[in-house]
This record gives structure tokens, C-alpha cells and sequence, in this order.
């Protein structure tokens, strides 16, 4: 992410022209290293965020409306105390760092006129806000650094405040052609990067803004700067630098082809070519406030399906032990035929049987050739009593068996029905359905439903989409759709599509009472085959046959459906363009 110095710039020049001259009214802090300020300037209200958050560091105007906590923090309180109707008349960026000081004109405890200052400092995992009296005497601030966390720069109440350690490199604002060349020339041994030497010479500058500058130069982001154009190199350096100097922001957003937002910055960036999209803001808060929201419902809607994928994971692993736990005790049970026929033969040969003997060999009539068989026996119990212990553990085996042989079909439908949740789970585009699939997991049995999670089952549209010939066509996003689409949605007489034996979207070609063309029926075969789990396969086989042959047993599993009148097309995947 390019939050550097150039942005803060920017940032600095949006809220120069927006708050100065504007007294605070309110002062949030809905988190722990947030602080939300409200400004009032003519009664337009304009609210500021200060976060200090790693990794979401940023000073921005924003819409949002945070929830004001019962019980402000320490530091709300202080806030209040110091900024209340202060009148903001200042805001700097000194010497190019990622550092906002805000001046504010107040009055202190005597009705004096005084000035206190905040200090929003944007540096990675060391953001912090600080909160400054007229001598620059530190007041307060949202981490508190003593001299166990740092023996360089502390950040504690009554210090002095001093700006963050510089770095041993120069002010790009204040660089020559001739001082970029000589320092350019002095560099160039060896083999290393051009926009490495950027970043390592000069201060505020990111990798982004350093790529760009060599790519703009010479149309690669990676060149060994022995081999540069120092010229050349020079001109979009200065190009760049002077977009700050001058306040010629071109405020940009940089998104992937799948819409996830990947980078953005103070000026357009040409790196990417044709493989990202480009949005240009006149606002550089909303800029990164976008970002940030997108980022946001990114990681969001990640968090969301690592948890539904580990309640499958874990469901997975269960059943899978469960079935093979099972099927090793099955193969225990096949030795209750032979339980029966040494009771069978005690009981023929008990008269030969004695107390107190631990086998017996006898003739074995079960056997053609009628050889001899020994036959273990508990030597404490009678010869009946031997008997009716062989004939207890065949009648356990054969309901054993038969119990095993049920549980293992269970535990092999209900793994059969995980995989079609993991292929919708794949293809969830949203939290939303993410929600739904996890949902549809409650209901199942498969999770809990969560505190305040509604039991009752909620459904979202399923995708709609409209064939060369105008008929149209619906796909469900997950099982529950699934069983909505074909048997509450769909007309009798409309057609079903699903991959054959493999888990997929139901498909449902609208037929308004008419016959659709063959056309109409190849595309929506590409449209199941598209929406499953064979979807990056070629002559996949789909099923398709009349709504009103397409059953669901009672009992069955969301999703799960049985037919016996239907035809199979072997089609080749194929993304088609969703309708209304």
C-alpha cells in the first residue's frame, strides 16, 4: 500500500482547503487507536478520522458516524478537555514525513488565549496520535512509549516532543537534477535496482511511486540502474516530485480484474497496463477510505470462509475417521458365521465336553471334506453355556453388521453432501452467502447457530442470466437455493440442469410453456457444468430432464434430489454473461 509521504501530502492539501478556520464540537473514540473529530464551520458539520490502527493508519475526512461509547477513554476525555471549541488554524507536514501537525487556537483553564497542537504520526506498526501543548510538552497520547520500549524517542506525558528519528536520506522536494545525477552515478556499481536506489536515497517515497518512476523511464519496473537512462530517470522523478511541490494531485485507485482493490495513489499510475483498472478521485479521503472499506470487506468476507471451511474441514475429518472406524468393526463382523457354527457343533458334540477344558477339536460338518476343527472354550462356563456365549456373539455381529452397513451409508451421504458445500463455498462471492452457507450448516447439524443468529431460513436471489435466444435462466448459489429454485421457483414444466455425480448449482431453464430451442438447452448444460466442481473440465456430462421428474426423498439432505427420466449432454464449461 502507497500511504507515504506523498499521500499525506495530499491528504494534508484536501484538509487545508475543507477544515481550516472550522472550531471542534466533538470528539469521538469508538476504539482504542481511533479518534473521530467533529468540525463545525458556518453550521456545515465535516467529520475527521485519526487512525493510528497498523496497517489502516490514516487521516481522512469521512461520512461515517461512529458509535459514541457510554464511557469515553482517558484520552477522549483529555481530548475534550484541551480541544473542545478550538478553532483549527493550521495543518503542516514537516520535512516530507508521514507526519500531520494540526494547530488549534483555544483558551486554557484561566480564560487565557493559548495553542495546543496534535501530532497525527502515519509510520506502520509506529502510528500514533499525540496531543501537544503551546511549548510542544506532550499532554497525552494514544501509546505511550517509556524508555523499556524505546531507548531512542519516548512518548510520555511532560516530555518534549520531538519528530520521529530521520532517516539518512534526502528531502525529495529539495533534490537538483545535478545532486540526483551525481548521487545516481555514485551509486550505479553492480547490478542493483534502479527504484532500489530510489527508495534507499530518498525520504517518503514507496516501492509504488519508486517502480513507477523506473517504469515510466524506461516501460520495466525492474532495471539495473548502471543500466538507466539518468536523464531519462531524472525528468519522471521531478514529473512526480513536482505533482507535490505544485498540488497537482491525481488521486487514484488500482483494482485487479476481479474488482479486489490492490493499490493506490497521489498520482496515476501507468505500471499495471491493462492488467488492473484505474479510478480517479477528486477526493483523496475518499480515495482511501474506498480502499481501506474494500480491504476491509476483503478480509472480512476471508475470515468469514476460513470459518465455514474449518467447520467443514473439521466435519470432514470426522466423518472420515468415523467411516473408516466403522468399516474395520464391519469387517469384524464377518466372522459371525463362524460364531454360529461352533455353537452349533458344541451343541453337537456336547456330550464329548467337559467342565473346565479350555477347546475341543471335533468333526466339522459344515465342511465338505469334514475335517477336524478346534473350538476355543471358557473353561469356567458349562458346554451349554459355551454354546449360548458363540450364539450371543453372532446374533451381536449380524445386528452389528447390519447397524454398520446403515451408519456407514449415513456417514457417506451426509460426506457426499459436505463436498457440495464446499464447492458452493468456493464459488461465494459474498458474505452474504457465506452467511447463507453457514446457515444452511446449522440447520444441518454440521455448526451452532450464533448468539443472536436468527433460526428461521433466509434465502438470497439465486443468479439469473438470459440465453442467445431470450430464455432465462436461473442458477442456484448454494444448497438451500438449490432446493428453493427447483421445487418452489421453477414451473413443472420448466427444464433442470446439474453435472452429473459431482457436486453443482441447480440450473433451471424458464420455458413459459414453450418448447426452448436446442441452443437455449447447450447453454444452460454450459451454465451447470460452469457452476460445479468440474467447471475447469472438458465434455462434462449434465443431466437435464423436466422440473416435474426431479424428486426429493423425505428426510434428504438441502440439495439433495433423485430423478429417472432424464438425458446427459457432454458439454464444455463456459462463463456466460448474467442477465437481470
Amino acid at each position: 500500500m502507497a500511504f507515504d509521504a506523498g499521500m499525506v501530502a495530499c491528504l494534508c492539501h484536501e484538509l487545508n482547503q475543507n477544515l481550516i478556520g472550522a472550531k471542534i464540537d466533538k470528539i469521538y473514540q469508538p476504539a482504542k487507536d481511533e479518534i473521530f473529530i467533529v468540525f463545525r464551520n458556518g453550521g456545515q458539520a465535516s467529520r475527521l478520522l485519526l487512525s493510528c490502527a497498523p496497517g489502516t493508519q490514516r487521516v481522512v475526512l469521512t461520512a461515517e458516524k461512529p458509535e459514541n461509547p457510554l464511557t469515553a477513554p482517558m484520552l477522549c476525555m483529555l481530548l475534550r478537555k484541551h480541544l473542545i471549541g478550538a478553532k483549527l488554524t493550521d495543518i503542516q507536514q514537516p520535512d516530507f514525513e508521514r507526519v500531520l501537525i494540526f494547530t488549534f487556537s483555544c483558551y486554557d483553564e484561566m480564560g487565557d488565549p493559548c495553542v495546543k497542537y496534535l501530532a497525527a504520526e502515519m509510520l506502520g506498526k509506529f502510528s500514533n496520535l499525540i496531543l501537544l501543548d503551546q511549548s510542544y510538552r506532550i499532554l497525552g497520547a494514544v501509546k505511550t512509549v517509556d524508555f523499556s520500549t524505546s531507548e531512542k524517542r519516548q512518548i510520555l506525558a511532560g516530555l518534549r516532543y520531538e519528530l520521529p528519528p530521520k532517516q539518512d536520506k534526502v528531502n525529495p522536494l529539495n533534490e537538483t537534477k545535478e545532486g540526483f545525477v551525481q548521487r545516481a552515478q555514485t551509486t550505479a556499481d553492480g547490478l542493483q535496482p534502479a527504484d532500489r536506489f530510489i527508495l534507499s536515497s530518498y525520504a517518503g517515497i514507496s516501492p509504488l511511486i519508486a517502480k513507477e518512476i523506473v517504469y515510466r523511464a524506461h516501460k520495466v519496473t525492474k532495471k539495473p540502474l548502471c543500466e538507466c537512462d539518468f536523464d531519462k530517470l531524472w525528468f519522471y522523478f521531478d514529473l512526480i516530485v513536482r505533482c507535490i511541490r505544485e498540488q497537482t494531485y491525481h488521486p487514484v485507485l488500482i483494482a485487479d480484474h476481479d474488482g479486489r482493490a490492490v493499490e493506490y495513489s497521489f498520482v496515476a499510475i501507468e505500471q499495471y497496463g491493462a492488467t488492473a483498472a484505474c479510478d480517479f478521485y477528486e477526493s483523496p479521503s475518499l480515495l482511501v477510505e474506498t480502499f481501506f472499506e474494500t480491504r476491509a470487506k476483503a478480509e472480512r468476507h476471508r475470515q468469514k470462509a476460513a470459518d465455514v471451511f474449518k467447520i467443514l474441514s473439521n466435519a470432514e475429518s470426522r466423518l472420515t475417521r468415523k467411516i473408516a472406524l466403522q468399516t474395520e468393526e464391519l469387517s469384524l463382523c464377518s466372522q459371525k458365521d463362524e460364531y454360529k457354527q461352533y455353537a452349533d457343533l458344541i451343541h453337537a458334540h456336547m456330550y464329548l465336553i467337559k467342565r473346565g477344558m479350555k477347546s475341543i477339536s471335533v468333526q466339522n460338518y459344515y465342511s465338505q471334506t469334514g475335517e477336524m476343527i478346534d473350538i476355543p472354550l471358557d473353561e469356567r462356563l458349562s458346554p451349554s453355556a459355551n454354546a449360548q456365549r458363540y450364539y450371543k456373539k453372532y446374533n451381536k455381529a449380524k445386528v452389528a453388521q447390519t447397524e454398520l452397513n446403515k451408519q456407514i451409508d449415513i456417514a457417506k451421504a451426509d460426506l457426499d453432501y459436505l463436498y457440495t458445500v464446499f464447492d458452493a463455498l468456493t464459488r461465494a462471492e459474498t458474505t452474504a452467502e457465506i452467511d447463507e452457507i453457514r446457515q444452511e450448516l446449522a440447520e444441518t447439524g454440521f455448526a451452532v447457530h450464533k448468539k443472536g443468529e436468527t433460526k428461521k431460513k433466509t434465502m438470497g436471489k439465486p443468479l439469473a442470466f438470459i440465453s442467445t435466444d431470450g430464455y432465462r435462466m436461473l442458477c442456484g448459489k448454494n444448497n438451500i437455493q438449490n432446493d428453493q429454485l427447483t421445487f418452489k421457483m421453477a414451473d413443472k414444466n420448466d427444464y433442470w440442469f446439474h453435472v452429473k455425480n459431482a457436486p453443482g448449482s441447480h440450473v433451471i431453464l424458464c420455458c413459459n410453456g414453450e418448447e426452448p430451442p436446442e441452443r437455449a438447452f447447450t447453454e444452460a448444460a454450459r451454465l451447470a457444468a460452469s457452476h460445479s466442481k468440474l467447471a475447469e473440465g472438458e465434455n462434462v456430462p449434465v443431466d437435464y430432464t423436466k422440473v416435474k421428474n426431479v424428486k426429493k426423498p423425505p428426510g434428504a439432505k438441502p440439495g439433495y434430489v433423485i430423478y429417472h427420466t432424464n438425458w446427459t449432454a457432454y458439454v464444455s464449461p463456459e462463463k456466460i454473461e448474467r442477465g437481470s
